[in-house]
């Protein structure tokens, strides 16, 4: 038989789970990204370049992403790197 690990009648506080930090456009700047399915043998990639959009007023929406092995250069729309099932912020 287990033993109970919390005493009977001690009210617990419940568990919270932290929040996901959000992304924001201006600090992704030499960021490390991993490809959940990488192609072409490219799976890390760092972010090269936020690019500033025409006006200044507008907002931020393409980065430039660079493998790390071919250095090829890809644009992507910032926001995509949100996505779990294509995406993993960090070398993984």
């Amino acid at each position: 038989m287990k033993p109970n690990p919390e005493p009977v009648g001690v009210a617990t506080a419940p568990k919270q789970v932290a929040p996901k930090n959000p992304l924001s456009p201006t600090k992704l700047l030499m960021t490390k990204w991993t490809a959940v399915k990488p192609r072409n043998r490219e799976k890390h990639f760092v972010v090269t370049r936020v690019i500033e959009p025409e006006p200044p007023s507008m907002r931020v929406e393409q980065v430039e992403l660079e493998a790390v092995h071919s250095k090829r250069v890809y644009l992507l729309h910032w926001r995509e790197l949100t996505d779990a099932s294509r995406w993993r912020q960090g070398w993984v």
